[in-house]
């Protein structure tokens, strides 16, 4: 073989090579987010780290040609405080492990993935934190489970989109009164230049949720709002104030209310939310609100401030500490996402 034909020979097969890369790609991302704390609920109080929900995640892409294209994203919590996983001290894909079609007819979901109900409505509302740490949104309630499932995403349209998910019970706890239903989630989004809405409905076998949400920006202000109505029959872990065991909590109603005022690289935020009573429990209803402070040092790093308390009814607590005992907790963070 000639020199010349072993350096086409070669040749080719960089280009072969760089052509088969081109069509795949894996993403490394992430965010670190750690605050230091003084917390008190109750008579006791303590200081320290918190974790935020940091997070490791590897997200890819292969172009299969024709517009259709396999994905999956693989993402795991970790403790930022100590170093450890967020599953039983060791880490695991427990965020969400997904494998996805996608094409011109939209895109299909397996596995663990965040329900889009809650993406829609409540995830646009907590915008001082991501709805992360103590002072993220715990009144909201939480009816779809996030494994086992298929979602079904429809191409958007005119800033519109919508999803479909169900999740299989899989015959967990099979005749015992824990055992699993299958669920249900769909939700909605329409998002054009100031104004952003959202809606979000899920079932769990006699547990549903429905929930909207609206935002709207104009000039550096940014406010925003969820209004939620849940039907409860033992899956939000409502105590019985007698027997301290867990009941059916009936019918509840919540909202939250969200303001940003944006200035150079500061952001100030407000944001206060109200669960009345579940129905068939007295003195459960509670309030929730947040001060915050963002200073952005860059696209992905900001510190930041913020203090937020919770006021619960006698008979509930929604960080699952003694019933009645209120929450305050006043951090000072660093976020970075990559």
């Amino acid at each position: 073989m000639t020199k010349l034909s072993r350096v086409m020979l070669a040749a080719l097969a960089v280009c072969g090579t760089t052509a088969a890369m081109a069509q795949s790609s894996v993403t490394v991302y992430g965010r670190v987010n750690t605050t230091v704390e003084h917390t008190k609920s109750g008579k006791d109080s303590v200081t320290g780290l918190n974790n935020n929900a940091s997070r490791l995640g590897f997200r890819g892409v292969e172009d299969l040609g024709n517009g259709l294209k396999a994905g999956f994203v693989m993402e795991g919590g970790f403790n930022s405080d100590d170093g450890t996983g967020r599953t039983n001290g060791a880490f695991a894909f427990d965020r969400e492990s997904e494998l996805n079609l996608s094409g011109n007819f939209g895109m299909v979901r397996m596995g663990k993935f965040t329900p889009e109900s809650y993406l829609a409505t409540a995830d646009y509302i907590s915008m001082h934190n991501h709805d992360t740490g103590l002072s993220a949104d715990v009144l909201y309630t939480y009816v779809m489970r996030d494994s086992n499932k298929i979602a079904y995403r429809a191409p958007a349209f005119g800033g519109f989109t919508v999803e479909a998910a169900y999740s299989f019970h899989e015959k967990v706890n099979k005749g015992l009164p824990t055992e699993e239903k299958n669920a249900y989630d769909l939700a909605a989004n329409y998002n054009n230049g100031p104004l952003g809405l959202g809606a979000g409905y899920s079932r769990n076998g006699k547990n549903w949720q429905s929930t909207i949400r609206g935002s709207y920006s104009f000039g550096s202000f940014v406010v925003g709002a969820y209004y939620q109505r849940t039907k409860d029959e033992g899956l939000a872990g409502v105590k019985d104030p007698v027997t301290g065991n867990t009941t059916a909590g009936g019918n509840r109603n919540n909202f939250r209310l969200s303001g940003m005022y944006v200035l150079n690289a500061s952001e100030f935020h407000v944001n206060v939310g109200r669960a009345n009573s579940w129905s068939k429990v007295d003195d459960t209803a509670a309030t929730q609100w947040t001060l915050g402070y963002n200073y952005n040092l860059s696209k992905r790093t900001k510190v930041y401030t913020y203090y937020t308390k919770t006021n619960h009814g006698k008979n509930i607590n929604y960080y699952g500490n003694t019933e009645g005992d209120n929450l305050s907790s006043f951090a000072l963070g660093i976020r970075h996402n990559f």
